[in-house]
């Protein structure tokens, strides 16, 4: 089992930044692709940024030139770095964990609310 713990999430002003941390427990971690996913109220999930255990990355284009995904191995850590927000970033954010071995396992964090004022 994999649990996944958001954090960094907040306030800010647009134009502002932020970073966001997902902590994974679990031996899984190196082989995951890791992915950070949004939900605005009203709207379905949004892929926002993955990261694959090479070191891959994709991105919506929403977020291209301005959000950042980076993964610790050796602390089992993602990391979401968001610079120039904007209003419409503002949504709860989740950690996901891919593993695919005889078949594909997600595991999802709980969440963490980003605000972004104009």
């Amino acid at each position: 089992q994999v649990q996944l713990v958001e954090s960094g999430g907040g306030l800010v002003q647009a134009g502002g930044s932020l970073r966001l941390s997902c902590a994974a427990s679990g031996s899984i971690f190196s082989i995951a692709t890791m992915a950070w996913y949004r939900q605005a109220p009203g709207k379905q999930r949004e892929l926002v940024a993955s990261i694959t255990s090479g070191g891959s990355t994709n991105y919506a284009d929403s977020v291209k030139g301005r959000f950042t995904i980076s993964r610790d191995n050796a602390k089992n850590t993602v990391y979401l770095q968001m610079n120039s927000l904007k209003p419409e970033d503002t949504a709860v954010y989740y950690c996901n964990a891919v593993v695919t071995i005889f078949r594909r396992v997600d595991f999802w964090g709980q969440g963490t609310q980003v605000t972004v004022s104009s």
